[in-house]
């Protein structure tokens, strides 16, 4: 009865013993190491939330930075102008300079971008490799493979090249600068007469025929007549030292070459002509060669009368060789490197005379007597009569 009043019978309770010392000290070391693990992938979750955070503003910054700063930072570089340029600048190709040297030179002068972009477009240009040394104008900010093309297109070059034949007399070549340059004849005549101004060596006696090398030269903008018959001299004197010659010697080598490249037709006769010039030098015979008449008088070889030769209109001419025996006073012209090899390596025989046969194929013929070369002569009147010569 008591049951009922008192709700449901209660089962038999126990009372858990109190835990011992060592599992109260085991469960509080299982929580320290649970804190410990906590605290560790709270600071892991905290870097990694960090370096999200900070490589958004770097991306953010990199796309928008410029536009809290005025508009691009200034260590950024473009690698390549788009084009097509505008403006106008002078750049100047220095020989012997490779695409790397040419895009340095573009890039500080506001050419090209990069060096490296012009490099490349240089590279990918088969016919880059014939830039030719000079003076160009250009447009600033080209992009690359458009300055690759300008520097090929000769209609952009400012700079003059002037070719010098092999045979021209410093008038000639005078003229010749004059004309391709504008440079005044009156200003390279003045700068001739200078020889410290141009480097003339002190073998040449003052005179410049002979020392003006025939080649061709770039001649910039501005350039002076001394600075380009300088550089002429110049190409000559480093010949003649390449080539062993004694600097007591290179008058006496350019006078004989000059008598060589004026009377030769054909490059294959040279060196035998230089024999027979030195075979009458060494005989004492008189050279007799028109063409050294021809440049004392002023006039071409073809109007040589039989009175220049004789002396009858100039009774005293140094270069009339027919009358003063050995070399003219100066060389005659300025000879080529064919015609300095020849006199330097003349070949061997027995010539005294040699004369033109055919004019239209430079056939010259060599004789040892005076009657053998008559007969050539001969020879020659005999196709002038036919060719109406």
């Amino acid at each position: 009865m008591s049951d009922l009043f008192l709700g449901a019978p209660q089962q038999e309770h126990h009372e858990a013993p109190p835990p011992s010392r060592r599992s109260r000290r085991d469960t509080q070391e299982q929580r320290a190491q649970q804190r410990k693990h906590r605290r560790r992938r709270t600071a892991v979750v905290l870097v990694l939330a960090l370096a999200l955070v900070g490589g958004a503003v770097f991306v953010m910054w990199s796309v928008v930075g410029g536009l809290f700063s005025g508009g691009g930072s200034t260590e950024q570089t473009v690698e390549d102008f788009p084009g097509p340029g505008s403006g106008e600048v002078q750049v100047t190709v220095a020989a012997g300079d490779t695409g790397g040297a040419i895009g340095a030179t573009l890039e500080e002068a506001g050419v090209v971008a990069t060096a490296g972009a012009f490099t490349d477009a240089y590279a990918a240009n088969p016919a880059a490799t014939g830039i030719q040394p000079g003076t160009y104008n250009l447009l600033l900010e080209m992009r690359a493979a458009d300055a690759v093309n300008a520097l090929l297109d000769e209609a952009n070059r400012a700079s003059s090249r002037v070719t010098i034949p092999e045979g021209y007399t410093a008038a000639q070549i005078y003229q010749r600068i004059y004309e391709i340059t504008t440079i005044p004849v009156e200003d390279l005549e003045a700068a001739a007469a200078d020889p410290a101004a141009i480097g003339l060596p002190a073998e040449a006696g003052g005179t410049v025929e002979g020392w003006l090398f025939p080649a061709t030269y770039e001649v910039e903008p501005g350039a002076s007549a001394a600075s380009v018959l300088g550089q002429m001299v110049q190409r000559t004197t480093a010949l003649l030292t390449s080539k062993g010659v004694p600097q007591d010697q290179w008058e006496t080598v350019l006078n004989k070459a000059s008598i060589v490249e004026r009377e030769g037709k054909l490059d294959e006769d040279r060196a035998k002509m230089a024999r027979a010039i030195q075979n009458r030098l060494d005989s004492g015979m008189p050279l007799q060669i028109d063409a050294i008449v021809a440049y004392g008088l002023g006039k071409s070889g073809t109007e040589l009368t039989t009175a220049d030769t004789s002396g009858a209109q100039a009774p005293y001419d140094p270069y009339n060789t027919y009358k003063v025996a050995g070399l003219p006073p100066t060389p005659i012209a300025s000879p080529g490197e064919v015609s300095i090899d020849a006199v330097l390596n003349p070949a061997d025989g027995p010539w005294l005379f040699w004369v033109t046969v055919n004019l239209d194929t430079g056939e010259t013929k060599f004789a040892e007597t005076y009657d053998e070369h008559q007969e050539y002569v001969a020879e020659l009147r005999a196709w002038q009569a036919a060719n109406g010569g």
